[in-house]
């Protein structure tokens, strides 16, 4: 069975677009002299995607489940920090709210990809 190519993953289209409200969100005024904020929070949501690659070229599901839980991690850091940015009133109270949310759907789904592949422990990754 020939394996599925990590950017046809729904999970990892939907850290890119994770990725893509992080960068909107840091490109405001207010965190324009951020820089240690901007600098974590993007290295961070960049670990989302990047994890999901890395994981699923093993293709071992072992493996991958390792990396995935990485990446779900990653998710709690991204939310963590847009938490901390409302309360500091770093930026738009609301964009947070929407990268909070999108990074819980992640995880969410990150976590159904790990059931998935732990109930198909012997197969390669589809």
């Amino acid at each position: 069975m020939m394996t599925k190519n990590f950017e046809n993953f729904p999970v990892y289209v939907k850290s890119l677009d994770l990725i893509e409200k992080v960068y909107q969100f840091i490109g405001s005024e207010n965190l324009e002299r951020e820089f240690e904020f901007n600098n974590q929070i993007k290295r961070a949501g960049f670990s989302i995607s990047n994890n999901i690659a890395e994981g699923s070229e093993y293709n071992n599901n072992r493996q991958f489940i390792k990396y995935l839980k990485i990446a779900k991690g990653s998710c709690a850091e991204v939310r963590s920090m847009m938490i901390v940015s409302k309360r500091l009133k770093l930026g738009d109270e609301n964009k947070a709210e929407e990268i909070i949310n999108l990074s819980r759907e992640v995880s969410s789904n990150i976590s159904n990809f790990i059931k998935y592949l732990s109930e198909n422990m012997e197969k390669p990754h589809l």
